[in-house]
């Protein structure tokens, strides 16, 4: 397996991975609890978490992995969970932003936003704000955002695509660019509070072309397309988490923020820029009430 050959101990420290359930979630939860760490594995479907669950225990003999019930594209769903887990780990050490969709039709959320907007993007921005205060108390602490290479076309005026024609390709690149400059907002917010325990990095990264169940449940000609083409060209769901556990637990990536990377190596990123960056951060605290 790709992250065998990192050299980190997590024992004593807690992570959570949304998306947890399969994919690039579920083996970048393996590889942290491989590392020792207490792992939470936040899912939407609990008997998928559960087996998601056991199968990484037993896999690694970890017996510490738990799960979190929560749907990203559901606020209160995930002020629920952020409340639950502050409760169960008032310090956190980890936090992979992984969770996402590509829908080729038109959805919205229980709160009547897009969905893949409320989950790529607004997801992040909620369960990361309602952990905080345990990333505090646990720093060190790394968030770590899983972004792609396929980013494109943000519109800040209309980034639920109420205006302009819909398609799951372009709903979820927007999202994707909308996840790096996020994190560059972040980053720097981060940068001017850090704790007594020490700082809270964030960093984003591009996994690969991973063959992962994104495509099979997005519906329509091109998703079906893009899950057959990646299930014979694609890389392994583990070989697309190697750079997720990286950053998320390796020395070399202590203290490194407001960065962009893929297979290990920083990669530059033209989605920079802090007029743009804060717009949509002020976007997303709008859209969830944590202004």
């Amino acid at each position: 397996m790709a992250f065998e050959r990192l050299r980190a101990d997590l024992r004593g420290r807690v992570a959570v991975v949304t998306g947890a359930s399969a994919g690039i979630g579920k083996a970048a939860a393996l590889g942290l609890a491989r590392l020792g760490a207490r792992v939470v594995l936040a899912a939407r479907n609990r008997d998928r978490g559960e087996a998601a669950r056991r199968e990484i225990v037993a896999a690694t003999g970890n017996e510490r992995v738990e799960l979190l019930i929560v749907d990203l594209a559901h606020q209160a769903s995930v002020r629920s969970a952020t409340t639950e887990l502050r409760e169960r780990h008032p310090a956190l050490a980890i936090l992979v932003n992984n969770a996402g969709v590509w829908l080729e039709r038109r959805q919205e959320s229980p709160d009547g936003i897009e969905t893949t907007w409320a989950t790529n993007v607004l997801g992040y921005h909620l369960f990361t704000h309602g952990v905080r205060p345990a990333l505090e108390k646990g720093a060190p602490a790394r968030i770590v955002n899983v972004a792609s290479e396929f980013a494109r076309d943000l519109d800040l005026e209309d980034a639920e695509l109420r205006r302009r024609p819909y398609s799951g390709a372009l709903a979820y690149a927007q999202s994707k660019q909308a996840d790096r400059m996020w994190t560059w907002a972040m980053a720097r917010r981060l940068a001017g509070h850090a704790s007594s325990g020490g700082a809270i990095t964030a960093n984003a990264l591009h996994p690969g072309f991973v063959a992962s169940e994104i495509f099979k449940k997005s519906g329509g000609l091109l998703g079906k397309a893009i899950s057959v083409y990646s299930s014979l060209s694609a890389l392994s769901p583990e070989e697309g988490a190697d750079t997720v556990v990286w950053l998320a637990a390796s020395p070399e990536a202590e203290g490194v923020s407001g960065r962009f990377f893929a297979k290990r190596r920083e990669r530059p990123c033209p989605f920079r820029g802090e007029p743009g960056e804060e717009a949509l951060f002020s976007l997303c605290a709008r859209m969830t009430g944590t202004a």
